[in-house]
């Protein structure tokens, strides 16, 4: 029996014939083959990959078959680095327990400035981070973070509290802050980097979506704090040291197996879909910070218990599982795709124009060029590295980048823009106090410089890829755009206008935040993916009035126009860069130069796709 339609097709038996295609088995005419009938067993099998067959349709081992797919995919490694970088940004609470270490250890407020600045050395010194990730897989580099971050404000906590006796001197509580703080730095190169890796043409999206999740982080550990060790806002912030220590350490534990490079070539309709699946990743992350803003004013406006506080983090650690059914939904939709019969009869049926033709030999792929070989002695390498350094967009060598005009250029905006906007949410505490807003507002700002970071960060994403693909407008333009946004917050801290602290909180939060994902998709541009990353008096130790912090915003105003003039220089630079196609050699058809596994150390043959 015969049927004129499109049923699982197979490979015809080599000993096949024009005698045995009339046997009586179950026949089917293949599709652009009409009224050619090839005779197919009536439990159709296709080969195993083992030397056997297995059956083509086996549903009941569909189930364990997604579940393997969902933890090996892309999706789930994006959704592992966004929980970590939810939790990576416990630098940017300092604010919060600064008031703690300056009481119990006895700090005067330049005492607490010096904590200060070796907490910001700490998170932004990443060079060693990037040398670790050439040599180790990710899951190593994440694991060298977890530690150090456990490590450091775990001692950091057992100072405060007094269990470390006699109490450590400046410069061992500065060293503790400094490795806790520089574990955020191992949390970006093994995830993020990782991340873009995967993703790089939709890297600006990527970064966006990352760095916001670790925006976000701020106001996520306030939360979680209040309802863990009591409401009010203005006690005891001491265990919220023991809690950035341990949670984020714990997060990247475990997701060590899934954080990696996956070199698996992506299917055209994967590739479609990455900006919608995207799209809801940015939606659950709004909904999270609408929430916490809501959250944030009502705690302001009542008194909360301790189980109303308990009732908004059960909430906020649900809404971060949500991103979960998006992975869920693109894994789902791959597998259903690859899993039709005839989605399986594509992978198992060459189509003959004779019976003799399915016994014709594949013809033999064509052979892959060596890649060069890699010259293992160091003073080599390093004359390699000295070499005139390539086109922008293609992998520089970290001493190539280091040396650069653009490298200087994009430092000096950094150091002096993103510095300033740092400087003031780190001292936002002291910025209150000294301007004489209550104890509970300090956790307020903090949260709302979270919420506007994480918005900044995003908007910045989408908006500087949106600008760039239909506009071409260079990213350090945008850069030097945003810096400029935060002058009008400097000057408000610097003039102590009533009231104005929380319109300085929602600007300076929001243009650190928008810096981030500019810059970093701006240096994988430049050069490349493979290699990332007020004086009181003596005795007094709280300053009180607007004089404490006038002349040091006045000028961080200043250098934060000159890290725009450095910004908008370095646009100059590289307009024609930009208004060319720079993904160009990341679509399909062409090479992908970015496509490294763990511990590669030459560039892939170009026939390899991401």
């Amino acid at each position: 029996m015969c049927s004129i339609g499109t049923p699982n097709p197979v490979s015809i038996p080599s000993n096949t014939n024009s005698l045995n295609l009339l046997s009586p088995k179950l026949c089917a005419v293949q599709p652009h083959q009409p009224y050619q009938p090839l005779c197919i067993q009536s439990n159709p099998r296709r080969s195993s990959g083992r030397g056997g067959e297995e059956p083509l349709h086996s549903p009941p081992m569909a189930p364990a078959a997604l579940a393997a797919q969902v933890l090996r995919g892309r999706w789930f490694m994006a959704y592992g680095s966004f929980l970590i970088m939810s939790a990576a940004g416990a630098t940017y609470i300092f604010a919060i327990y600064s008031k703690d270490i300056k009481a119990t250890l006895g700090y005067t407020q330049e005492q607490l400035n010096t904590v200060g600045f070796f907490k910001d050395v700490g998170a932004n010194v990443g060079i060693h981070a990037g040398l670790v990730a050439e040599v180790t897989p990710p899951w190593l580099v994440l694991a060298v973070g977890a530690a150090m971050n456990l490590g450091g404000y775990l001692m950091l906590y057992l100072s405060v509290t007094g269990r470390v006796r006699p109490a450590p001197p400046l410069w061992l509580v500065c060293l503790y802050i400094a490795v806790g703080a520089n574990s955020q730095a191992f949390a970006n190169t093994g995830a993020l980097v990782t991340c873009v890796k995967n993703f790089p043409e939709s890297r600006g999206v990527m970064l966006g979506l990352l760095k916001g999740f670790v925006g976000l982080s701020g106001a996520i550990f306030t939360q979680l704090y209040l309802a863990f060790y009591g409401p009010g806002g203005g006690g005891d912030t001491r265990p919220l040291i023991l809690l950035v220590g341990w949670l984020p350490a714990a997060v990247s534990v475990f997701f060590l197996g899934t954080i990696r490079i996956i070199r698996a070539p992506r299917p055209p309709a994967a590739a479609r879909r990455e900006y919608r699946a995207f799209c809801g990743f940015l939606y659950v992350s709004l909904a999270l910070a609408a929430f916490l803003m809501v959250a944030i004013i009502l705690q302001k406006r009542f008194r909360f218990t301790r189980a109303e506080y308990g009732v908004c983090a059960a909430v906020v650690l649900s809404m971060l599982l949500l991103p979960f059914a998006v992975v869920l939904r693109e894994e789902a939709a791959l597998f259903k795709k690859n899993t039709t019969p005839e989605a399986r009869a594509a992978e198992d049926y060459t189509e003959p124009s004779t019976a003799t033709a399915a016994t014709k030999p594949a013809p033999a792929p064509a052979p892959v060029p060596e890649p060069p070989p890699v010259t293992s002695k160091p003073g080599a390498r390093l004359l390699a590295a000295l070499r005139p350094p390539p086109p922008r967009g293609e992998d520089h060598s970290i001493l190539q980048a280091l040396v650069s005009v653009d490298m200087v250029l994009l430092f000096t905006a950094t150091a002096l823009g993103v510095g300033g906007t740092l400087t003031a949410i780190d001292n936002m505490g002291q910025i209150g106090e000294s301007l004489g807003y209550p104890p509970r507002s300090v956790a307020t700002f903090v949260s709302l410089i979270s919420i506007w970071n994480y918005l900044g960060r995003v908007a910045a994403g989408f908006g500087s890829e949106a600008l760039l693909a239909r506009h071409r407008v260079p990213r350090p333009l945008i850069l030097a755009a945003v810096l400029l946004l935060a002058v009008p917050g400097h000057l408000l801290i610097a003039l102590g206008v009533p009231g104005s602290l929380y319109v300085a909180s929602v600007a300076i939060g929001f243009c650190f935040g928008a810096a981030q994902p500019v810059i970093l998709a701006s240096v994988s541009e430049l050069f490349g993916l493979r290699r990332r990353r007020g004086r009181g008096r003596a005795g007094v130790t709280t300053c009180i009035g607007v004089r404490c912090y006038r002349e040091s915003f006045l000028v961080i105003t200043a250098v934060t126009v000159a890290a725009a003039v450095a910004a908008a220089a370095l646009a100059w630079r590289t307009r024609e860069f930009y208004a060319g196609d720079i993904y160009a050699k990341f679509k399909e058809g062409t090479s992908s130069g970015d496509a490294i596994g763990e511990g590669d150390r030459v560039q892939p043959p170009k026939e390899e796709q991401l």
